[in-house]
């Protein structure tokens, strides 16, 4: 029987923070979401060193250090007047809005 995929309140190129974990305070961009495994991407946090190989001619390779994901449980959305928030939905009209729990703004 296949599992059921977590619906995420968050969204690619949403800024979010960093509430658990070595990278804690850290703020990002997500870059990819990861369904399956309940994991996030998040742009410079949670960097990790990497062997790579050489590709082609002009490439370096050798030891690079790139993003790893982190779980959607320690990461918080930001609000522009409030900071980490969790997200809350809205509708105006037939369209549902993602609202910041503080401070009701839009996300």
């Amino acid at each position: 029987m296949a599992e059921a995929l977590h619906k995420f309140k968050l969204k690619k190129e949403d800024t979010v923070e960093v509430i658990a974990g070595k990278d804690k305070g850290k703020r990002g961009r997500i870059l990819k979401i990861l369904r399956d495994r309940d994991r996030i991407l998040v742009q410079g946090v949670n960097l990790v060193k990497k062997t790579q190989k050489k590709r082609k001619q002009q490439d370096r390779g050798g030891i690079v250090e790139v993003e790893a994901a982190l779980h959607s449980s320690n990461l918080m959305i930001v609000c522009k007047k409030c900071g980490p928030v969790r997200i809350g939905y809205k509708f105006e009209g037939d369209k549902k809005i993602r609202v910041c729990k503080k401070c009701g703004e839009a996300l």
